[in-house]
């Protein structure tokens, strides 16, 4: 993919999204969303490209798996009204279907437009096949990108009076102060916490936070602590027994990814030290 191509792409994304502007204040306010969360992931995917070393050729097609990557969403919430998907459709499995109405991808390399393609097919999976022919560069690179922003707009979504959040970002998680036992234990144990399992929006934060055991690329885990997401979410939760040290265990999986040295001699990592000393959230 040259640069005029990918040029041609973004401002197909800024023709297209207008299409669907035209709505109640409430409409607008997710369908904004979701254009500035575009916009941020593929800032972000600049960095991870930069960060991880990739050739030009290969962060071009890193930028068009970031901007292609939720074009889904526009018509998933125009007909449903909602982006969770098990209210309505796997939105990766639309992005895909507007890539293909849209013809956005004639005219690439057969092997280049499959690479895009399936990239953002398996986006949202649960966890990629190691191995498998879904786990590719650019599958790895788009999941990281998505979460460092998703972070960011949930954070900002606790944040904001609900009178002003767009109502969508919430999924219909219930704002209760209970924290579902299954998730605090996934969570402890270093496992992704399943959406199945949650039940309230600080289920959903824990299922956020998990997200650490998850990342591919040490751009990635950088970023993340430079930022702060996991402490700022913890923050927010309830001081429910087991969760404080749920959540200090992925805060040390960052650490550890960014500076590898800070493993004791008895193999637990020196940041928990401090982590224990804090006071419950």
């Amino acid at each position: 993919m040259d640069q005029s191509r990918l040029d041609a792409l973004q401002h197909w994304f800024d023709s297209y999204v207008q299409a669907f502007c035209d709505t109640d204040p409430d409409g607008l306010r997710n369908i904004r969303l979701k254009v500035e969360h575009t916009r941020r992931v593929c800032g972000i995917m600049e960095l991870l490209a930069a960060g991880e070393g990739l050739a030009p050729e290969e962060a071009r097609i890193a930028a068009a798996v970031a901007l292609l990557h939720d074009v889904g969403r526009f018509p998933q919430y125009r007909r449903w009204r909602t982006f969770r998907d098990s209210d309505s459709d796997n939105h990766a499995r639309l992005s895909v279907e507007v890539m293909r109405e849209e013809r956005l991808l004639e005219g690439l390399p057969q092997a280049e437009a499959l690479l895009i393609e399936e990239a953002v097919r398996f986006h949202n999976l649960l966890e990629l096949p190691r191995g498998s022919e879904s786990d590719t560069l650019f599958a790895r690179l788009i999941r990281d990108a998505d979460k460092l922003d998703i972070w960011r707009v949930f954070l900002e979504f606790f944040q904001q009076p609900p009178n002003q959040r767009a109502s969508a970002a919430g999924l219909g998680f219930a704002d209760l102060p209970e924290v579902s036992p299954a998730c605090v234990a996934a969570l402890a144990a270093g496992q992704i916490v399943r959406l199945d399992t949650a039940r309230t929006l600080n289920d959903f934060k824990l299922l956020q936070i998990s997200w650490a055991f998850d990342l591919n690329f040490t751009t990635s885990f950088r970023l993340l602590q430079e930022r702060g997401y996991l402490e700022q979410l913890a923050e927010t939760l309830p001081p429910v027994e087991g969760v404080h040290e749920a959540v200090a265990r992925a805060v040390a999986e960052v650490h550890l990814r960014v500076e590898p040295e800070l493993v004791r001699k008895d193999g637990n990592p020196e940041c928990l030290d401090s982590l224990h000393q804090r006071p419950h959230y």
